[in-house]
């Protein structure tokens, strides 16, 4: 979408909603945003029924009105969104707007080496509320963070078998990450970055030859009906840029007690979101399978291919850190996610992964509940 759209957007959607509202008698209205359809669970659980768990917590005092799919902001126009006060919360992936979020971007460089999205959901979040020059980052964009996505490990979905590093060569394909970007081209092929609202025209078109990105997109997406072959490489995990990033006036403007009700809505939805993303995942492969596509294991070559660049990249990414993204002290930067990431494997451990309530509860105990009371007061 080019600039003059994304801002005849924005101010069509100015005119057409609300800023949030106070009643008299004391309720609070406000516009939250995902771009993901109704049936993602970045949208399912993050907003839909995050939305009611605010409600429920808030004795009705807060009242959000939802939106999802790209009705009112296209994906790259979020964060613009949140900031001219559009909406109050949307989320906003940082690989869209990366000169904006290049301290969120930088870390994202970690994502292609890690495959368990439960942790990294909640490293990344632990992380983001309390790394200084990540806080310093959400400051200056004058928006809140309150809480990480995080999708299951990428993989490949295409029109033609792509199994081996030979199959892969001169293949255009769909990437969100420059990590990813750089190992396509190492490998012999064609990155290709745009939204993934556009893989199923692309592949459709045949301007994509694969899609990288969720399994779930099979179904979700019905990706199956336009690529016919998925490859279970692990090609990263995506989680930059808040689930929930709030307007600075708007959260500035909540009681202690409202702000204490999004944490709390927000360790539950995050915890549940990434559960049943997961099994919805394993569910979504059965399907797939059930329509007649191929499902592949990847060949020796290829899988070599990923793991020696990922012991090449994460050896690179502090210079990536401080050459593409500008962070002055990457090692302070990247040394603390990882030391949080370590953190987190070990808290998890204990936990059942699919017990949501106890996920939820070790959320708030040792990230939420230990927030100061004036965290996101600008």
């Amino acid at each position: 979408m080019t600039f003059a759209r994304n801002a005849l957007t924005l101010a069509v959607a100015a005119l057409a909603l609300p800023a949030y509202v106070a009643s008299a008698q004391a309720s609070t209205s406000f516009v939250a945003n995902s771009f993901y359809d109704q049936q993602h669970p970045f949208s399912r659980y993050g907003y839909i029924e995050w939305a009611e768990t605010v409600k429920a917590l808030s004795n009705g005092e807060l009242q959000p009105e939802v939106y999802t799919g790209t009705v009112l902001l296209a994906p790259r126009a979020n964060l613009q969104g949140i900031q001219d006060n559009i909406v109050q919360v949307a989320h906003h992936a940082a690989i869209y707007t990366p000169s904006e979020m290049p301290v969120a971007n930088a870390v994202q460089e970690l994502g292609f080496n890690y495959s368990d999205p439960l942790i990294s959901a909640l490293a990344v979040t632990d992380f983001s509320l309390n790394n200084p020059t990540q806080l310093a980052e959400w400051e200056e964009l004058n928006i809140v963070y309150l809480g990480a996505y995080n999708t299951p490990p990428y993989v490949l979905m295409c029109r033609e078998p792509v199994r081996t590093l030979d199959e892969l060569r001169g293949k255009r394909i769909r990437t969100a990450g420059s990590t990813v970007s750089a190992w396509v081209e190492e490998a012999g092929g064609t990155p290709v970055n745009v939204p993934s609202s556009e893989m199923y025209t692309g592949l459709d078109r045949g301007s994509l030859d694969c899609a990288s990105n969720a399994v779930n997109d099979l179904i979700d997406r019905s990706l199956w009906e336009v690529a016919e072959h998925t490859t279970l490489l692990p090609t990263g995990m995506y989680w930059s840029g808040p689930q929930w990033g709030f307007n600075s006036d708007f959260w500035s403007s909540l009681s202690d007690e409202h702000r204490d009700v999004f944490k709390e809505a927000s360790a539950k939805a995050m915890t549940r979101m990434i559960v049943q993303y997961l099994g919805s995942a394993d569910a979504a492969m059965e399907e797939a399978l059930s329509h007649g596509i191929n499902i592949y294991e990847p060949g020796d070559d290829l899988m070599a291919s990923v793991e020696a660049f990922r012991d090449e990249a994460i050896l690179n990414v502090y210079d990536r850190a401080r050459d593409e993204y500008g962070v002055e002290d990457p090692e302070a930067l990247i040394d603390d996610f990882l030391a949080t990431y370590e953190k987190w494997e070990e808290l998890v451990s204990s936990v059942d992964r699919e017990d949501e309530e106890a996920l939820a509860e070790l959320a708030m105990v040792e990230i939420f509940n230990k927030l100061p009371a004036d965290y996101g007061i600008y």
